[in-house]
């Protein structure tokens, strides 16, 4: 192959790589919500949990499991990744509460889930905003309290260890 055709190859080759690029980054917060069915979970109330009643261990966590995955596949994989494995563009949320996991000290580890939880839920409720830019959009209104902790519960079930 002579060197011209090669080059233009290179800026072919090029152009597509940095369009794909582009492309994924103005998918991100490019998402409409899609309605999760919670029928079936123990209902909630309009006061928020300041933690996960669906958390293993529940008694409705196979439910919420359930629930939880399917409405993560509609809601979050477009910018958080196939199951919870993030390509980059928003973050890894198998990695949500990572830095608690290692803690040794019980009354630290529960605190610091419970940090993680409050973040978790506020973030998903009022999305996040910085320098005029919408890096998570806001699902309040749109996912019930059951939605969200069933989603927690699935990227519980994500974690990396």
């Amino acid at each position: 192959m002579n060197t011209m055709i090669r080059s233009h190859l290179r800026t072919l080759v090029a152009a597509l790589l940095l369009t794909g690029s582009a492309t994924a980054a103005l998918a991100h917060g490019d998402v409409v919500p899609q309605s999760v069915d919670t029928r079936t979970l123990p209902q909630l109330g309009a006061e928020w949990r300041s933690e996960n009643p669906y958390a293993e261990g529940a008694p409705a966590h196979k439910e919420a499991l359930r629930i939880g995955t399917s409405a993560y596949n509609q809601n979050c994989a477009r910018c958080h990744g196939l199951e919870a494995i993030s390509g980059g563009v928003a973050p890894d949320l198998r990695k949500i509460d990572a830095d608690c996991s290692g803690m040794a000290d019980p009354v630290k580890k529960k605190a610091c889930i419970a940090e993680i939880q409050e973040y978790y839920a506020a973030t998903v409720r009022y999305g996040r905003v910085r320098d005029g830019r919408v890096y998570m959009p806001p699902f309040d209104g749109i996912l019930s309290q059951e939605a969200v902790w069933s989603i927690k519960t699935y990227l519980e079930s994500r974690r990396e260890q």
